[in-house]
């Protein structure tokens, strides 16, 4: 009998890893195929299959899923997007190929373009922000002065808030428009700045699997300009009414979009009129959202994700209801890692599930105002909120961390001056 195989496109350097293990766990053999196997550090530990190949090329992808039709049943095929969220679209494109289940390649496509979801969502009557398509400076400042400051300025095409920027004056428009089209931002696609409206209120972000809302997290983030999370409680603090209206919205955003296949998550935020969609994302929020959600509810995410994908009947159930939150690490400088310690105290705490931290001493850290800040994490979890956060706030305090700021100018020059002993300590003349 051949051996069912689980095919990843690319792999996640967060939720990578429980794919792999859950895939096991079913009695899957799981195949990675990626462009750079080696940024993912699981691949090197876990009895995985890896194969090196170009995943921005459709056809190569079509032939390596072909060979592989020779030795293995292909049970399924998924993918992760990390900076390039086009690999879903791919994924879509492969099951269609071979006659998988999977989701619909040109749904995914127009979803992860920022500015056609929102078109879609404001025909559907799904309240959005202002935004306008801007492709250069004059048509910025236009887009902001028609919608009024603040704006957020976004690419078209991302994730991970990478390249969001919120921009509250003229000169921080100009900075920000400067950044993404003068060569620092590294594009997905061809550029394309969407300039919104910001809308402030509480944030909130639903969690869906196919046209079901799992649950409902709210988010915490870091101090403007930049969007970095800084932790997230699930479920979300809300009044039966508000709970309903999210959820509703939900399916309403799905529905114009064309998806309901599959994991979705919906961010919004709650203003006076109402909530607001934020971003739809076609895929199962990275991170620690699976994980937070499994220990909250009992349901396992990406399981059940896995099911789907081979055809199997998931079991959204949930088993319990608690409250899981978690605490992101971020640094408040650059600089040089010296030391963190505390992992091992912080997981002592009773009620603490998970502590974990993404980076290496020495390491050079430089903020980028985005997912990439963060430097690990602390998830906790009780029967109510308030237990929930005190054990959270207990076990952060026990975590310490030391940055040496990297030198200025003027201290590097002087490092780099040559030493040469004072006069009065020079050897005599003797001529």
């Amino acid at each position: 009998m051949e051996k069912r195989a689980f095919i990843m496109i690319e792999g996640h350097e967060r939720i990578g890893l429980q794919y792999v293990q859950a895939a096991r766990g079913l009695g899957l053999h799981s195949i990675t195929l990626s462009a750079d196997p080696a940024q993912y550090d699981y691949l090197a530990t876990e009895e995985t299959e890896v194969i090196r190949v170009d995943t921005a090329n459709f056809n190569a992808m079509i032939h390596e899923c072909s060979q592989l039709r020779t030795t293995y049943d292909i049970a399924g095929i998924t993918g992760f997007s990390g900076a390039d969220e086009s690999v879903y679209a791919t994924v879509g494109k492969l099951c269609r190929h071979f006659d998988l289940p999977g989701p619909n390649p040109a749904s995914v496509e127009r979803c992860c373009d920022k500015f056609t979801q929102r078109q879609l969502l404001a025909e559907a009557d799904v309240p959005v922000p202002a935004y306008h398509l801007a492709a250069n400076v004059t048509d910025v400042e236009s887009a902001a002065a028609h919608i009024g400051l603040p704006v957020v300025l976004k690419p078209v095409v991302g994730s991970g808030s990478s390249g969001v920027r919120l921009c509250r004056n003229v000169d921080e428009l100009f900075e920000h428009t400067t950044y993404l089209l003068g060569g620092n931002h590294m594009w997905a696609s061809s550029p394309g700045i969407l300039v919104e409206k910001f809308v402030q209120g509480p944030h909130y972000t639903a969690q869906i699997m196919g046209d079901e809302v799992i649950g409902i997290t709210a988010a915490e983030f870091g101090p403007p300009p930049h969007f970095v999370l800084r932790g997230c409680v699930h479920p979300a603090p809300l009044t039966d009414d508000k709970h309903k209206r999210i959820a509703d919205l939900s399916l309403s955003c799905l529905q114009a979009l064309g998806l309901g296949w599959g994991p979705t998550n919906i961010e919004f935020r709650w203003t006076v009129l109402g909530p607001v969609v934020i971003e739809v994302n076609p895929r199962l929020a990275g991170g620690t959202d699976p994980k937070v959600v499994q220990l909250a509810y009992g349901v396992d995410l990406i399981t059940e994700h896995i099911k789907l994908v081979i055809g199997d009947v998931w079991n959204l159930s949930k088993r319990h209801s608690r409250t899981a939150a978690v605490r992101y690490l971020v640094p408040d400088r650059d600089g040089t890692l010296d030391w963190i310690d505390g992992d091992s105290r912080a997981a002592a705490v009773s009620g603490v599930a998970e502590v974990k931290f993404y980076i290496e001493l020495k390491t050079p850290i430089v903020r980028k105002g985005d997912y990439r800040d963060r430097i690990g994490h602390v998830i906790a979890v009780s029967s109510t909120p308030a237990r929930t956060e005190a054990i959270l706030q207990r076990a952060v305090d026990l975590i310490d961390l030391s940055i040496t700021p990297f030198a200025t100018l003027g201290e590097q020059e002087q490092s780099a001056t040559p030493c040469r002993p004072p006069p009065a300590q020079m050897a005599p003349d003797k001529g």
